[in-house]
């Protein structure tokens, strides 16, 4: 085949007319469900795709990866991960929709002329622990309540080999070992590990510059009528290509940026990620980040009353004092609690980390530009301390509520879960002003695949 791009290749509108194409659907699937759908599209066309396992959970759980396409493909192999980050289920739907499109069409799988490696869910023991909001994902209560993210030693995206100066890594989960495995056995021309944020605009990581598709990656979801997000990225010390676009979160600028502002890197950072693993082949990584509910600050560049280190500033302060109250309670609690939970583990990661992320960000807002903040800016700074507040108190509390379930909360347990809640629901009501829209799901899938399609066919055709 031919490697030479189509003519439609750099045209936006081509592109982003995929966005439509996601069926509607009121809910994310579990694991189970999941799998069953793509056994039954396996099952209807059994010379295109098939199914094979690449390893084990943790918890023992089969982890399978669905090939569709000729093995002997001139375009090269090209691999879709989904549940790298098991609270973010939309890529769930996107890795669906992908292997269903390209066994029933024919001319997608002729330009790509690929063999693609799709990963409906990498880890399915964390997906089975956020599957209760799975059910409601409009639900913002349901969803802070029924919230489950590993700590960073945990995830499959972070626990690759890693070693930069003080810091060394190489406890790779189970998991991990599996997409490493695949990844060494594909040598992929493109991989893409599907994700998704909470609220605001779309944005994208890439891990080198593809000026080409820029255009193509804002229009997108444009089309859906969605925003980009254009004001803080959620890591400072990435690379911005173009609006919305940044370079691949590198583990190695993550620590020289950290020691700079006073930190200790090596005892922050655990593994390297997916993208970093892969660069060993050439390969093209990309990422679409879509919210589950969106709001217009998300890309409004007015400028606002408040300067830019008043806004940081203020973002450091109520992350400290976040982290100081989910540290009490963790601290009093912790000699009473009996169950290692998934949730406490997680808590007793991620509840230190707000602190000391919270003196980064004082240290930064000291060294910032004086200059006005603009809306994006202020949106993305506060929802940040909304989303951590939600997120880390709602795993404390179900930490706490696996002890009143199994009959071992002691009193000062009890106590705790009810302090926990009065100032958990505070922290609720405090967020409904930033909450946004909630987005179908069809939307956000259709945003992820469309981009997805786009990335995949510059890395075949323009490599």
């Amino acid at each position: 085949m031919s490697h030479e791009p189509a003519p439609e290749a750099h045209n936006p509108a081509h592109w982003a007319r995929h966005v439509t194409s996601v069926p509607a659907t009121g809910h994310y699937p579990g694991v189970d469900e999941l799998l069953d759908s793509f056994r039954e599209l396996a099952a209807r066309h059994p010379a295109l795709i098939t199914e094979r396992r690449i390893g084990t959970s943790r918890l023992g759980e089969p982890l399978h990866c669905f090939t569709v396409g000729d093995a002997a493909a001139e375009g090269g192999d090209l691999v879709v991960v989904g549940g790298v980050h098991p609270n973010e289920p939309v890529g769930a739907v996107t890795a669906l929709h992908l292997a269903n499109t390209l066994c029933t069409d024919a001319a997608l799988r002729r330009r790509y002329g690929a063999t693609w490696h799709i990963v409906p869910c990498i880890d399915p023991d964390g997906a089975r622990l956020n599957e209760d909001w799975f059910q409601a994902p409009g639900d913002r209560i349901r969803y802070g309540r029924s919230f489950y993210r590993p700590p960073g030693y945990e995830q499959v995206e972070w626990t690759f080999p890693f070693s930069y100066r003080d810091a060394y890594f190489d406890a790779a989960l189970p998991e991990t070992f599996a997409l490493m495995r695949l990844l060494d056995a594909t040598r992929p021309r493109f991989l893409t590990t599907l994700h998704n944020c909470e609220e605001g605009g779309v944005y994208y990581y890439l891990n080198r510059p593809a000026p080409a598709l820029y255009a193509t990656l804002a229009e997108i979801p444009t089309t859906a009528g969605l925003p980009l997000a254009t004001g803080e990225p959620e890591a400072p010390h990435v690379p911005v290509y173009a609006p919305a676009v940044y370079g691949s979160i590198d583990m190695r600028a993550a620590y020289d940026y950290l020691e700079a502002h006073g930190d200790d890197p090596a005892a922050r950072i655990a593994g390297a990620s997916s993208a970093a693993y892969a660069e060993q082949y050439g390969t093209f990584y990309f990422v679409t980040e879509v919210p589950h509910w969106s709001h217009p600050d998300a890309d409004d560049p007015t400028p606002v009353p408040e300067r830019y280190p008043e806004i940081l500033r203020e973002r450091a302060t109520a992350l400290h004092e976040a982290g100081a109250f989910l540290t009490d309670i963790l601290d009093a609690a912790t000699p009473h609690l009996t169950i290692d939970s998934p949730f406490l583990r997680a808590t007793k990661s991620f509840v230190p980390a707000l602190i000391a992320d919270a003196d980064v960000e004082a240290a930064r807002a000291t060294a910032a530009e004086d200059r006005p903040a603009t809306v994006s800016e202020r949106y993305s700074c506060r929802a940040s301390v909304h989303s951590c507040r939600i997120r880390f108190g709602g795993m404390l509390l179900r930490a706490l509520a696996a002890e009143l379930a199994a009959g071992t909360a002691r009193p000062a347990v009890r106590r705790l879960h009810r302090r926990l809640s009065e100032r958990y629901q505070e922290w609720e009501k405090d967020a409904e002003p930033l909450h946004g829209s909630s987005i179908p799901i069809a939307t956000l899938a259709g945003i992820q695949y469309a981009a997805l399609l786009a990335a995949a066919d510059h890395a075949v055709h323009e490599r």
